[in-house]
């Protein structure tokens, strides 16, 4: 812990651990952090252990450690682990990785993953990358690494959990509906590399020949179709509820009105229509296999 980019002694500043910052929007977030900031003071208080003390012990900074207990900073796994062995925790501090984790992810993003998580039917159309909810660890790695200006180290690993977490749909029992319809274009963009690239259409096979999913390939010498604005996503819910969203429709924010609704189930009714059957679309992704 107490070996930071290589100088000997040298504790960790917030400048060593930059995308760390507690979002002010995210009121759970926020919650979060201020709580687990106490436990940390109250602890390290009750051992009789001052702060610039306690820095030393776990490697950090006094004015980072204030931050933290502060509720200011999001404390890093491997702090809970060290605040817990150096305080006696008996586990307790260490324990709290599972709920900081969870605020590491964008709050769209948890948002999101928690719609996901209690459809009973998810409906996704992509037209420029490969679904998120399809992409393999290198592919997502390799996506979000494009970005420009470019994401830290630390921000590119937190966006790549947030995005894997998601995957967890498909573990779910009852297993959920879920359709997609992925453009033909990206498919063939060798994201990553050949070997990259590879592994991201055999994840496309494994995950089609499920017994609850449907993917489909929209070819591109298609007719003009109403997916051409930008992705399309519709949940449904146990209780008849739904919600969606698009990137070309209500300024792309979710929606539950049934009005708008049924605009979206339209558009991606006619794309479904549209895009090759489920059989041709995986023998069409198994010949871009066979091409590499």
């Amino acid at each position: 812990m107490r070996h930071v980019n290589g100088d000997e002694g040298r504790l960790k500043s917030e400048a060593d651990e930059p995308g760390w910052e507690v979002d002010p929007d995210d009121d759970w977030g926020v919650a979060v952090v201020a709580t687990v900031g106490r436990q940390l003071r109250l602890r390290r208080e009750a051992v009789g252990m001052r702060a610039a003390e306690f820095g030393v012990a776990v490697g950090y900074g006094e004015d980072l450690v204030y931050k933290i207990e502060g509720g200011k900073r999001i404390p890093r796994p491997e702090y809970l682990d060290r605040a817990d062995e150096v305080l006696g925790a008996s586990g307790l501090l260490s324990a709290m990785k599972e709920d900081v984790a969870k605020v590491r992810y964008p709050k769209k993003v948890r948002d999101l993953a928690q719609m996901e998580a209690k459809a009973v039917e998810l409906g996704v159309y992509e037209c420029n990358i490969v679904a998120g909810l399809l992409q393999t660890p290198d592919h997502v790695r390799t996506v979000i690494r494009a970005a420009q200006p470019p994401y830290s180290p630390d921000d590119v690993e937190r966006m790549v959990a947030a995005r894997l977490s998601r995957q967890s749909v498909f573990e779910r029992d009852p297993a959920p509906s879920i359709h997609f319809v992925l453009e033909e274009a990206p498919l063939r963009r060798q994201v990553g590399g050949t070997m990259v690239w590879r592994q991201q259409l055999e994840r496309l096979l494994e995950v089609g020949r499920l017994h609850n999913v449907t993917l489909q390939v929209m070819p591109t010498n298609t007719e003009a179709h109403p997916g051409l604005d930008g992705r399309i996503e519709l949940l449904k819910f146990p209780d008849g509820t739904a919600v969606g969203r698009s990137d070309g429709a209500f300024s792309g924010r979710p929606i539950a009105d049934p009005r708008h609704l049924r605009v979206l189930e339209l558009r991606y009714g006619t794309i479904r229509a549209q895009a090759l059957p489920s059989r041709e679309s995986l023998a069409f992704i198994e010949k871009l296999l066979g091409e590499t």
